[in-house]
């Protein structure tokens, strides 16, 4: 669990594969949430229209725009994100306070990654997720603007350097929404799926590793599900932050504001449907990628 570098590949990887496959999942919910509600009646902005606009003008491959982008924030994001708990996680076990107890042979054999207490996950996992996102925030202003279609971007490069003129204000711009949202979402994350993974080791042994690759694969589609459910609001926040350029938008409480008085609380589940698919799926394919490469390294 030393090898640097063999957790980063495989966070990576993980980040290729779970962009890749779920972009069009981004595009579409930062289609949704771009609107403003003083100009659009959300009701008509479904999925299907919205789906079939792009479709139609785009072709399918238009479902996949902003993969780039997605690519340069998430694989590093990921990879970072990932090595970092890890990384911090082996750390706090070495502290009476921080480590788990109790733990079963089935329950190693699930994983490679260091047991902590609740406690212990919902710190590593906050203070984690929020410190990757100050290093790439300006590349998820990218992503958002690049998804979204109110620019007319020719190329990343020309986008990053249109945005990195603005300063350092638009390059961080959304990023205390983000923090909001990562924070917990995180934390949650990795208690639910550390608890997940535990019960699920001790009521069903894994005897392979094709049986734990499933229960890493359905324990982190249940923290996903738990964690994006419940910090879906500070998204929208952050979307309309980061691509809207009305006055109106710009700071958290002044959008947390305009978003309720335009739509109320339904403002703020704006695309939540999609988020929550995209979450549960990339987190089943993100930690399963991840640990099964781990497990796979370590029997070299």
């Amino acid at each position: 669990m030393s090898n640097i570098k063999q957790q980063l590949g495989s966070g990576a990887l993980s980040g290729f594969a779970s962009t890749v496959f779920l972009q069009p999942f981004d595009l579409l919910k930062t289609r949704i949430q771009q609107g403003d509600g003083t100009l659009v009646k959300r009701n008509t902005a479904t999925l299907f229209q919205t789906s079939r606009q792009i479709v139609a003008s785009q072709g399918l491959a238009g479902l996949w725009r902003g993969t780039n982008a997605s690519l340069i924030r998430n694989v590093p994001g990921i990879s970072l994100y990932l090595t970092g708990l890890t990384q911090l996680r082996t750390a706090m076990a070495g502290s009476a306070y921080f480590s788990a107890s109790g733990r079963t042979e089935s329950a190693r054999n699930t994983s490679v990654l260091p047991k902590l207490s609740s406690q212990g996950n919902l710190i590593a996992g906050a203070s984690t997720r929020v410190t990757v996102g100050f290093l790439l925030n300006p590349f998820s202003v990218l992503k958002a603007r690049y998804e979204s279609n109110m620019y007319s971007y020719t190329s990343l490069s020309s986008a990053f350097l249109s945005i990195a003129r603005s300063g350092p204000t638009e390059l961080f711009r959304g990023f205390l929404a983000s923090s909001l949202r990562d924070a917990p979402y995180a934390g949650l994350f990795v208690v639910v799926y550390e608890a997940v993974k535990k019960h699920s080791a001790y009521a069903f042994p894994p005897r392979s590793d094709a049986q734990s690759t499933f229960i890493h694969t359905m324990s982190g589609a249940a923290a996903g599900a738990v964690a994006t459910v419940s910090t879906h609001p500070f998204d929208v926040i952050k979307t309309k932050v980061q691509v809207r350029t009305e006055s109106r938008y710009h700071g958290f409480s002044r959008t947390a504001r305009t978003i309720w008085d335009q739509r109320g609380i339904a403002g703020f589940f704006d695309g939540a449907s999609l988020r929550l698919s995209r979450k549960v799926l990339s987190s089943a394919i993100g930690w399963a990628v991840y640990e099964s490469v781990l497990v796979f390294m370590r029997t070299l």
